[in-house]
């Protein structure tokens, strides 16, 4: 049960410690003051995605999810309590987190939107055709998170932003091809395939668990 904003962004921080990835969310990097926040934003990222990624659940129950949490985003930005109702005690935490996040900093729920967009995109969507679809797909699945940092920073400006995305872009890009095979064994690749096909690239030789010269190109 939720008794309060401290035990909420207690229970975040512990899910940006105990999840598989080495996310630096609550690192000691971070000045205090940001932790909590951080820890916010993180849970709630952390959350959806694995509606959309973890699991056996069938799309239209993947996407159901990412809808609801959508909802729940909505309600606590506003400040309505009834964001918490029906919710297991993890989900009302980071909830009443995320709110006085958004709140105190000020942080735009339009990054959180971009988000979740990009969460739907990974249950439909396996293949990008250009490098344009493919970077569309990082501005809303990394870019919002740096964005977010930089506002719980208190960190403004349009160069700053632009720094921000670059880099949130390359590591997007970075982790795509760091996790090249187990995205390939869930159905996906997270290379444009005219680029697949300027390299001669042949899927195949994926499903035979062969990178070849072409797939290195």
């Amino acid at each position: 049960m939720v008794t309060g904003l401290d035990e909420a962004y207690a229970a975040c921080a512990r899910i940006a410690r105990d999840h598989y990835e080495n996310f630096p969310v609550a690192s000691r990097l971070l000045p205090r003051r940001m932790r909590p926040h951080v820890a916010a934003v993180y849970a709630f990222a952390r959350i959806a995605d694995d509606f959309a990624d973890e699991g056996d659940r069938a799309p239209e129950e993947r996407l159901a999810l990412l809808e609801g949490w959508g909802e729940k985003l909505i309600a606590c930005s506003a400040g309505l309590e009834t964001c918490r109702a029906g919710l297991q005690a993890c989900a009302a935490e980071v909830f009443l987190a995320l709110g006085g996040t958004i709140r105190t900093c000020r942080l735009p729920v339009s990054l959180f939107d971009d988000l979740l967009s990009a969460f739907r995109q990974d249950v439909a969507t396996t293949r990008y055709e250009t490098w344009d679809e493919l970077l569309d797909y990082c501005r809303r699945s990394a870019n919002p998170v740096g964005r977010l940092v930089l506002g719980i920073a208190g960190i403004g400006g349009e160069e700053a932003a632009r720094a921000s995305d670059a880099v949130c872009t390359a590591l997007q890009l970075t982790n795509f091809w760091q996790d090249f095979a187990r995205d390939w064994r869930k159905g996906r690749l997270y290379l444009p395939l005219e680029a697949c096909r300027r390299a001669g690239a042949d899927t195949a030789d994926l499903d035979a668990g062969r990178l070849t010269p072409a797939w290195r190109q």
